[in-house]
């Protein structure tokens, strides 16, 4: 089991979109998020979609997910302005099915 699963006990998994002005400058995911996600030792992606938001999913032990989603609901980049955030499909996972937190283009 990866260094991520001995952190914790119990492994989560959630999936988000985060509403707002959330890409004005296309750092959000790349930069910010990317930065905050490696920082807290969580997986995952991020993506900006058409529709103005940014989307994606955490990966990695339960406590620094919930500091993760902390972050995509009340920081966010320096100049973004997010309006609310949505969670899904939150669940308890027995492994990790990522390596890293990148960005989906």
């Amino acid at each position: 089991m990866s260094a991520l699963g001995k952190a914790s006990g119990a492994l989560k998994s959630v999936d988000y979109e985060v509403f707002g002005r959330v890409q004005v400058s296309h750092y959000f995911p790349n930069q910010y998020t990317e930065q905050e996600a490696k920082k807290l030792g969580v997986v995952g992606w991020v993506k900006n979609t058409s529709q103005g938001t940014v989307t994606g999913q955490v990966q990695g032990p339960e406590e620094k997910v919930n500091e993760m989603k902390s972050w995509l609901s009340k920081v966010g980049s320096p100049s973004s302005r997010i309006d609310k955030t949505n969670f899904s499909n939150e669940k308890e996972i027995s492994k990790v099915d990522f390596s890293d937190f990148n960005t989906r283009y």
